[in-house]
């Protein structure tokens, strides 16, 4: 392409909140964005942007001409940390110190002169960072806010004016979050019948309306509602009571997943040498499942933001152990809050004929792996509609935010997961496994899902696809600037 051509493409400027589970959504967009002309800019945090080195090498980033990465300091102090950063401070000092540089890189890259890139044309934001909002409006170009979790989840975050004007908001003290006070059942919700107050995404449980996660959550809602158009990484019938709900309120809601799916419908090599995981894949996982049989192995699997205690992973390990099922369990070094995940070497003995531990490994293609039968998860959406997408039912353990949502939904409404108490014991653990494997009830949750990851694979494989419009239709009506 000669450099004229080149700096009349459109020119989306990608920036995920700096999370795992954040990225990944976003690549797999800026991907699909490519893949229909688009010159992109994927904005990483600088020390995101060297984990990601460090994990995939040096060369990992620079594989297209028209794709390229940049980095922003994220306001926090410097560190080598190979772990994810405190999510309440990362909020903060995203949303008090990344304005300034966002600015900076933006009128950078804007100096056709010295950039050799074509002006920004469009801010796909994560629609955590709502600070991108302000240089998209002082621009005049369009502004999508991606939400990279479910609807279900922004509609639970869009209650908290509710819930604080009928005085669920904030609680009297933290001695009144009882299992009856969370058990209280929201009825004035749209689409949500039935909820209660702990399927809510948890910074409801705050005593003080000066916390700044509740004044956050409710920036967000207001910033959401300035956007050109609201993005979710799901699809029309899956969420189609939340989508209808909010499509009243909020600006133009596109649908647009499972983005996995219909990133597989592209034949484009190039852009497979392009990741995201910020830990390095421990070789080895899609070899060992090759060796099981199908629908043999359970997947274990916390995600990349979830902590517990010492106590909680030694009874996970022999609730696993005990149910006497092959497993594939995913331990990061951070996974032990303040400490390192230290197996029992009892139990890595015990289990050594039917269980691997690894600190990472490619989620998607270990979920579509034949041999992987059940999921115990943290339900974080990545995690949810990436098992959706492959057919495989969870175990349900909630930590925090959107996933008690995510875990009510797919349990009670999807038919597709069974909940675990935050309280872990190991032989609610081995009874879960084996129902999950071999029970009724796992058999029945089996078959659900996959109906569902028909459906989902329906809304993605072909041009007259809900999803596949629906990006089409967002790219035409939003991000493309009209024809002179």
């Amino acid at each position: 392409m000669d450099s004229r051509a080149m700096l009349e493409k459109p020119h989306a400027l990608c920036i995920p909140f700096p999370v795992q589970g954040h990225i990944n959504p976003m690549l797999k967009l800026a991907k699909l964005l490519y893949n229909r002309g688009f010159h992109i800019t994927f904005l990483n945090t600088e020390f995101n942007h060297k984990r990601l080195l460090k994990s995939r090498g040096p060369d990992s980033l620079d594989g297209l001409p028209s794709f390229r990465f940049e980095a922003i300091p994220d306001g926090l102090p410097e560190s080598d940390a190979d772990a994810t950063q405190e999510i309440p401070s990362l909020l903060e000092a995203t949303s008090k110190h990344c304005l300034a540089p966002f600015k900076d890189l933006i009128y950078k890259l804007n100096n056709t002169a010295t950039s050799n890139v074509p002006p920004v044309t469009c801010i796909v934001s994560d629609a955590i960072m709502c600070f991108t909002l302000a240089v998209a409006e002082e621009l005049g170009i369009p502004h999508v806010s991606f939400w990279s979790a479910g609807a279900c989840g922004f509609m639970g975050m869009h209650q908290y004016r509710n819930l604080i004007e009928k005085g669920f908001l904030p609680v009297k003290d933290p001695s009144s979050i009882t299992t009856e006070h969370l058990n209280t059942v929201i009825d004035w919700i749209p689409s949500m019948q039935g909820i209660r107050l702990k399927d809510i995404p948890s910074f409801i449980h705050s005593v003080n309306l000066s916390d700044f996660m509740i004044k956050f959550a409710l920036e967000i809602n207001e910033r959401t509602l300035k956007s050109s158009a609201i993005i979710f990484n799901t699809f029309e019938e899956l969420e189609h009571e939340v989508l209808y709900a909010l499509s009243s309120t909020f600006p133009p809601v596109y649908t647009i997943g499972p983005l996995q799916l219909l990133l597989n419908q592209i034949n484009d090599d190039s852009l497979k040498s392009i990741g995201s995981n910020l830990w390095k894949e421990v070789p080895g996982c899609l070899e060992w499942l090759n060796s099981k049989e199908p629908n043999s192995v359970v997947y274990v699997n916390y995600g990349s933001i979830t902590v517990m205690t010492s106590n909680q992973l030694i009874e996970f390990a022999w609730g696993l152990a005990n149910s006497n099922h092959t497993f594939l369990w995913i331990v990061r070094p951070d996974l032990v809050a303040g400490d390192l995940a230290i197996i029992p070497p009892e139990f890595v003995t015990e289990t050594k004929e039917r269980g691997l531990l690894a600190s990472w490994c490619p989620q998607e293609q270990v979920l579509a792996h034949p041999s992987i039968g059940g999921f115990l998860t943290h339900c974080g959406w990545n995690s949810t509609i990436e098992s959706i997408s492959s057919g495989v039912p969870m175990i349900c353990w909630p930590y925090f935010g959107d996933q008690q949502t995510n875990c009510w939904y797919s349990c009670t409404q999807w038919g597709i997961g069974v909940e675990m108490d935050n309280d872990v014991k190991r032989d609610v653990v081995e009874r879960l496994v084996k129902e999950l494997m071999d029970g009724h009830k796992g058999k029945e949750m089996k078959k659900r899902v996959m109906e569902w990851r028909k459906m989902a694979e329906k809304a993605t494989m072909s041009l007259s696809a809900s999803s596949f419009l629906n990006l089409e239709k967002m790219i035409m009506q939003v991000l493309l600037p009209p024809r002179r």
